[in-house]
């Protein structure tokens, strides 16, 4: 017996559309061997030393150098990853959230891609749109604060990037083995993180030049996006008391809030590193187990605290963030380390309408996800309910506990793995289940871990 489904007009017209983008796209690049060229050329790879040591004395001569080093940097690494794309099988790269990044990133290589004609033209004001397209040689202070403009529009513009992979390869994951898409997922968010640090911290560096970066000095001192003294328990307090200013609100309807937080250890610990990364990090790790404690116990008011243990050894920073939240024992997850995994065939939780919602809206949205602390602090403000939303108040206990109504995307923990393994870091979790999870974090100290492979 032959099935027939139907197929709404709607239907076959948006997959016609996303048919012929694809085939557009794919045409255009086959017949442009400019990025053949790029894709044939390997990235050059920077370790956090050498972007503090460079940038800390930084001239106007030193800022042009580097913005040129930008310039014909970031359209090898975005070959690399069309390149990585197109590898794909032709079900997953049609799928409506991976052709979108594949569109973009291709757009960004055009834009950044130089073109010896563009060089007849000058920079003025009436063709600035047009001449991006073909970024030349930059030669001056004005022409690199127009570079600047043009990084901080593809920053916006990529924004999209991580909710539509994570939704595209989570949908599709059926065709591809874990191992493969997992190692495809870091090769591309690594490549992002990349790009961002080399975009921002060129950026940074402008500020600083041009006297727009005031914070240049003091306990966290930085050069570009890289804090010289970042001070680790600074950091964990901070995280911490972000996340009990959004349960104690006016209209939180849980008074009692979530566990306290104690720190020990090495509690002067200090070393250089890029702050964005490392408070995602601590942000994620302590709202994780801070609502894996309130589920399980219930809104009370001598929780069990969370223990943040610091340790700094000779040639990294270790941190162990340990709860009594019952363990991470859960009918989709057989280990630990399938939360670090972007596949539903590892975690099934992946395609539970309550992440496959919040994901597909922040696809939707033009503000897309940087992956920052702010971020995160302003989804859970815009996401608050209302105290009398009926569906609120449906009998499942993380919605009794307060915990709930967080808007979950799932990709929290494997972007905190990303994160940390960028600069040849760690992360590992243990669970004990019953009782609660130990986690370990470890980011290198010295600065001379070259950034991940897959740059």
């Amino acid at each position: 017996m032959i099935l027939r489904y139907k197929v709404s007009h709607s239907q076959r017209l948006a997959l016609c559309r996303a048919q012929a983008r694809f085939h557009s796209t794919s045409l255009h690049f086959y017949q442009n061997r400019q990025l053949e060229t790029y894709a044939a050329k390997e990235a050059q790879r920077l370790s956090l030393r050498q972007l503090v040591f460079y940038g800390r004395c930084m001239s106007e001569e030193r800022l042009i150098k580097n913005a040129n080093y930008v310039r014909t940097e970031l359209p090898v690494r975005i070959a690399h990853r069309i390149r990585d794309l197109q590898a794909l099988p032709y079900v997953v790269v049609m799928q409506e959230g991976v052709t979108k990044v594949y569109e973009l990133y291709w757009s960004a290589f055009e834009k950044y891609t130089y073109l010896p004609s563009a060089m007849n033209s000058d920079l003025t004001s009436a063709n600035l749109l047009t001449r991006l397209r073909r970024f030349p040689r930059i030669e001056t202070l004005e022409e690199n604060e127009r570079f600047c403009t043009f990084l901080q529009g593809l920053l916006d513009e990529h924004a999209v990037v991580i909710p539509n992979l994570s939704l595209g390869l989570t949908l599709t994951s059926q065709h591809l083995p874990p191992d493969q898409l997992d190692a495809f997922m870091r090769r591309m968010l690594v490549s992002r993180i990349s790009r961002r640090v080399l975009a921002e911290h060129h950026i940074a560096l402008s500020d600083s030049v041009s006297s727009r970066n005031r914070v240049t000095s003091g306990e966290d001192g930085h050069v570009g996006i890289i804090y010289t003294g970042l001070n680790v328990e600074k950091s964990v307090r901070r995280c911490t008391a972000l996340l009990h200013q959004l349960t104690h609100d006016s209209e939180d309807p849980w008074p009692s809030g979530w566990p306290g937080v104690i720190i020990e250890g090495h509690v002067h610990a200090q070393f250089a590193y890029i702050k964005e990364h490392l408070e995602y990090i601590v942000f994620e790790l302590l709202k994780n187990a801070m609502q894996a404690t309130v589920t399980k116990y219930g809104k009370k008011s001598d929780l069990p605290a969370i223990l943040v243990t610091l340790v700094a050894a000779p040639d990294c920073i270790g941190m162990r963030i340990s709860d009594q939240g019952g363990g991470l024992l859960s009918p989709y997850i057989r280990s630990p380390s399938d939360l670090f995994s972007f596949s539903h065939v590892r975690n099934a939780s992946r395609l539970e309408q309550d992440r496959l919602g919040p994901l597909r809206t922040v696809c939707a949205s033009p503000t897309g996800m940087r992956a920052t602390v702010e971020e995160l602090v302003q989804r859970w403000k815009d996401d608050w309910p209302r105290a009398d939303d009926e569906s609120y108040m449906q009998n499942n206990p993380e919605r009794k506990s307060g915990v709930g109504h967080r808007p979950r995307l799932g990709i929290g923990l494997a972007l905190c793995n990303i994160f940390a393994r960028y600069f040849g870091g760690s992360l590992e979790l243990v669970s004990l289940d019953g009782w609660g999870t130990d986690v370990y974090l470890r980011l290198p100290k010295l600065g001379t871990n070259l950034e991940g492979s897959e740059v």
